[in-house]
């Protein structure tokens, strides 16, 4: 079963709360914000004000996922605006383990991302203290790309290292992700599948869109 995790970087930010309740009321597993700060990726995104908003709009889990180059500094702000779920970059965090805890220990999920230049071996000695490896298969800082089949390969290389480990973490993807690449990403091994433009799109509703997602993976 793999959970789907709408990313409202795509959304019409005029009809915000209406698209998070669409795809919360389509069964929408959790919501993403993507922080992007201009410097770890070349866009600016929104913060904590993006999350606080979402939480206004739902009461499903929040996903923030920074894309920033000092996380630990905006932490504590990011718990206090309501995220459920914190993810930071391994490319930014010369030993991820103290912020990793940091987040569990103030009762948020931690997940540590990877982009696609980045090995599925850095995270190899972090995996006992994240909740989720998130696995980039676009270059992170803008949406609607297409999805770079060779980080499947990580997916698959992450999943062999917590089954030998015999540890159970949630693998995300995120980039690419639609119609034509959700059931290669669960084969490949993830079990959580993050998608903006395929979602929030101009040829369907929100809701059509998950429903086809839905009707692909199970659940």
């Amino acid at each position: 079963m793999a959970l789907i995790v709408p990313s409202i970087l795509s959304a019409d930010f005029t009809r915000l709360g209406e698209q998070v309740k669409a795809v919360a009321e389509a069964g929408a597993d959790r919501i993403q914000v993507d922080v992007m700060d201009g410097h770890f990726v070349p866009n600016i995104s929104i913060g904590t004000l993006g999350v606080e908003a979402v939480r206004r709009s739902t009461t499903l889990p929040i996903e923030a996922h920074l894309m920033i180059t000092d996380p630990a500094r905006y932490v504590d702000d990011f718990l206090r605006a309501g995220a459920n779920v914190i993810i930071a970059h391994r490319e930014v965090l010369p030993d991820p383990r103290p912020l990793l805890n940091y987040i569990r220990q103030h009762g948020a999920k931690a997940g540590l991302a990877i982009s696609p230049e980045t090995p599925a071996t850095a995270v190899a000695d972090y995996l006992d203290d994240a909740d989720l490896i998130l696995v980039m298969t676009v270059h992170p800082g803008f949406g609607g790309q297409a999805l770079i089949p060779e980080c499947l390969t990580k997916v698959t290389q992450i999943r062999q290292m917590l089954t030998q480990r015999g540890l159970t973490r949630d693998i995300e993807v995120d980039g690419g992700i639609h119609e034509g690449t959700a059931v290669q990403a669960v084969v490949a091994g993830a079990n959580v599948l993050v998608a903006g433009s395929a979602i929030y799109n101009d040829r369907e509703t929100p809701q059509q869109a998950m429903q086809k997602l839905r009707a692909l993976i199970g659940h």
